[in-house]
């Protein structure tokens, strides 16, 4: 089983990956490049973290890095910008899905947890994935923060993913939390998020 992982450099999505990896998975990591909104030590950090998964699990994890900041401006362009958050999920889920169909892999992962952020409610979790038809798993769902920490600490990615970055420079200061779907639907079409997403995974490229 092949699968892609959505990973940044944040906590989640590392402990994600491990799980899916101890499942059986053999999990291929995708970090959406979000420079110039962030800063050069996201990607210094999801080296470290690929590391760490590699010791802890003796698998390989390969690295595939993509240009996402363009896409960032293209959303803050041409959509409601507290929209921000679900329509850069949903461009990056796409790419992913993207990747995967040109790496052979089943299906994406995703470090959601439900409820944990703005852009993980349910509604907003239904809206980035209006369309997407592809299988993800989301293995930390029905985890709270507190046990995704444990496991974190537990494989050694927990003091990696808290090391300082500038996080993201563009999130909206009122992310909405209820998206209206016909409205993603809406701005989807607007700036062509498939277009987006096929021609990020295009570029993609094994990066460590």
């Amino acid at each position: 089983m092949k699968l892609v992982a959505l990973i940044s450099n944040g906590i989640d999505s590392p402990v994600a990956s491990y799980l899916m990896s101890c499942r059986g998975a053999d999990v291929i990591l995708l970090h959406m490049d979000n420079r110039p909104y962030t800063d050069d030590r996201s990607i210094e950090n999801v080296k470290a973290l690929a590391d760490r998964l590699r010791a802890e699990t003796g698998k390989e994890f390969p690295l595939y890095l993509a240009d996402h900041g363009s896409n960032q401006t293209a959303i803050k362009d041409g959509c409601d910008y507290h929209y921000q958050c679900v329509m850069c999920k949903r461009i990056m889920q796409r790419t992913a899905r993207e990747l995967a169909k040109r790496l052979g892999a089943e299906a994406l992962i995703m470090g959601d947890s439900l409820g944990q952020v703005a852009s993980q409610t349910l509604k907003n979790i239904r809206s980035e994935n209006i369309g997407l038809d592809f299988p993800v798993l989301r293995p930390l769902i029905g985890l709270d923060k507190l046990e995704i920490e444990t496991i974190a600490k537990r494989i050694g990615t927990y003091e990696i993913s808290i090391r300082p970055t500038d996080g993201c420079l563009i999130v909206p200061t009122r992310p909405i939390t209820e998206a209206n779907p016909e409205k993603v639907r809406s701005m989807s079409e607007k700036i062509d998020v498939d277009r987006l997403a096929y021609e990020t995974a295009q570029k993609a490229v094994l990066f460590y």
